[in-house]
């Protein structure tokens, strides 16, 4: 449920925060005074498009915070898969827009995306507004009504999933009826490659070890040079004793002297130990020295196959390990190529079974379809009539047509608002007002199927009056008893059943406007539903019928 909205900058709000609550919740207010403002900032903390064109003039930037409670098990879903965890039963969702168009986004105070703001707001709120009587207009559309109203999300998601694979399948077998000398010059291709590749026997890592072998072949002279120094460093040679043989002479004469001075005797081992280390260390010297000098790697067959790499790298991948992967893929595509008959026949059938399955289960969802159709339409019409159009008439039109993401089926809405006449598509025949209440009467019906705590009505009371006004009213009560409803609208009727009502009204200080929000009392709403009766000129007896209708909606 949605507690509470701030708004901060948004048109002609400089300022705001609304607190909502249980039930039905109205907004009434003069054209212009920001209504509609209220619904744009709500569509923003749900992650919609918004534009720089709603920041207040002078302003840098507009801000908005929405505040819901006790959220549904698939918003609290969505916000775990995205990295969030509702806090106290509560989220808060916080969206800034900037001139500069780098807008910041926020899940209970941490960063998040626009995309994430609208994955979860898809299960905080629905907003039906006039927009949504375009819906009744697209009947490629109409279908989703009566797969909501049947709960078919299941077998529709299993049915696409076939029908996904089968169209794959089948973009693959058309492929493989390409022209045969494209076929032959493929293989030519890959044969090619296949065989440069495989004659060049690379293995992984073999580049760097040429590259290793060339620095050391680069290198010899210095390293033969460095290594024979130390050697003879260590060794000594004909005219001087090396640094071996002198530490063994020291050693032996710190160790002559520990009869008369028992402490060097420490100092003789270690001594000792030294000539050890030293020993061991021209050991390795000289078997260094010795790989080195006998190394019979060609300098020229080294640089032979390093270009012979690089060659390959640019036409295979700049690595050993992706031209190894390419190798891979062309053995794969030619052995298809070359058994074309075998696999293009494997490939028919697993097509043809695939399209046979996704039929099936087309025809399953048809089935089903048809009898929620009846009962869609039943429903419907009940509503409608309670909504002052009794002589509505509504059906289901629904033919075969080829498989499509939707299965096999092509729905559409057919309706007759007159006696005598017969059902023809929505966009013939409704008028504003007829769509406004179509549109109430089918939120009605699926209101069941939908788990979303919150919805939001802009303006549903569109081309209506009167008694119909009155009846639409009956109707967002009735809703809100199970959810939170919020609703804009014009109509007294309306406004008088409302469980809380807002009063939305601007004015102008210092050339600037404005917008207020303001929750009523009872008084307030009186004067209120009495503005909306009325107009500019208020009499006794208009605020008496406001009261009158305030105490008929107890």
């Amino acid at each position: 449920m949605l507690t509470n909205i701030y708004i901060e900058n948004i048109a002609v709000i400089e300022k705001t925060s609304i607190d909502f609550d249980r039930g039905l919740n109205v907004l009434t207010g003069e054209t212009g005074a920001g209504k509609s403002i209220i619904i744009d900032s709500i569509n923003a903390v749900l992650g919609n498009r918004t534009s720089r064109e709603l920041i207040r003039n002078g302003c840098e930037s507009a801000f908005v915070s929405a505040e819901f409670t006790d959220p549904s098990e698939q918003a609290v879903s969505v916000l775990r898969e995205n990295g969030f965890e509702p806090e106290d039963g509560s989220v808060l969702i916080q969206r800034e827009i900037n001139l500069s168009g780098k807008g910041k986004c926020r899940i209970n105070g941490r960063p998040a995306s626009v995309s994430t703001l609208k994955a979860v707001g898809t299960y905080l709120i629905n907003i039906h507004g006039q927009h949504e009587s375009y819906e009744l207009m697209s009947p490629e559309l109409h279908i989703n009504y009566i797969d909501k109203l049947g709960d078919l999300t299941a077998e529709v998601e299993a049915y696409r999933a076939v029908f996904q694979q089968y169209r794959e399948l089948h973009t693959k077998w058309k492929k493989s009826e390409s022209d045969e000398a494209e076929r032959e010059r493929k293989i030519d291709l890959l044969s090619y490659q296949v065989d440069e590749l495989e004659a060049a026997d690379l293995t992984v890592g073999e580049y760097e070890d040429l590259l290793e072998q060339r620095r050391m072949i680069e290198n010899k002279e210095k390293i033969l040079s460095a290594l024979s120094a130390a050697k003879s460093y260590l060794n000594g040679d004909d005219e001087t004793d090396g640094a071996i043989a002198s530490l063994d002479s020291a050693c032996d004469e710190i160790g002559s002297l520990t009869d008369v001075l028992p402490e060097t005797e420490a100092l003789s081992g270690r001594l000792k130990n030294a000539v050890y280390e030293l020993e061991d260390c021209c050991g390795e010297i000289m078997n260094l020295f010795e790989e080195a000098e006998s190394d019979a790697e060609n300098p020229d067959e080294i640089e032979d196959r390093i270009d012979l790499i690089h060659k390959l790298g640019r036409k295979y991948g700049p690595t050993i390990e992706e031209m190894l992967e390419f190798l891979r893929q062309a053995r794969e595509e030619l052995d298809y190529l070359q058994k074309y008959e075998e696999n293009r026949e494997a490939l028919r059938i697993d097509c043809e079974n695939a399209r046979e399955k996704a039929t099936a289960l087309a025809k399953a969802l048809s089935e089903k379809r048809r009898t929620i159709g009846e009962q869609f339409s039943r429903r419907v019409k009940e509503e409608m009539t309670f909504l002052d159009m009794p002589n509505v008439e509504l059906v289901i039109r629904q033919d075969p047509c080829e498989l499509n993401r939707f299965g096999c089926d092509d729905i559409e809405i057919l309706i007759s608002t007159n006696p005598g006449e017969a059902p023809k598509p929505v966009a013939k025949i409704a008028s504003g007002g007829e769509l406004s209440r179509m549109m109430l009467a089918i939120k009605n019906v699926l209101a069941d199927q939908d788990e979303i705590d919150t919805l939001i009505f802009d303006e549903v009371d569109t081309g209506i009056s009167g008694s119909a006004s009155q009846k639409v009213g009956f109707k967002l009560r009735e809703v809100s008893r199970s959810r939170q409803v919020l609703c804009v609208t014009h109509q007294a009727q309306i406004a008088a059943l409302a469980n809380h009502h807002f009063k939305i009204s601007k004015s102008v200080r210092d050339g600037k406007t404005y917008t207020v929000v303001e929750k009523l009392t009872h008084e307030g709403r009186r004067d209120e539903v009495a503005r909306i009766i009325g107009g500019v000129e208020i009499t006794k007896a208009t605020l008496d019928y406001a009261e009158e209708l305030l105490q008929d909606a107890q």
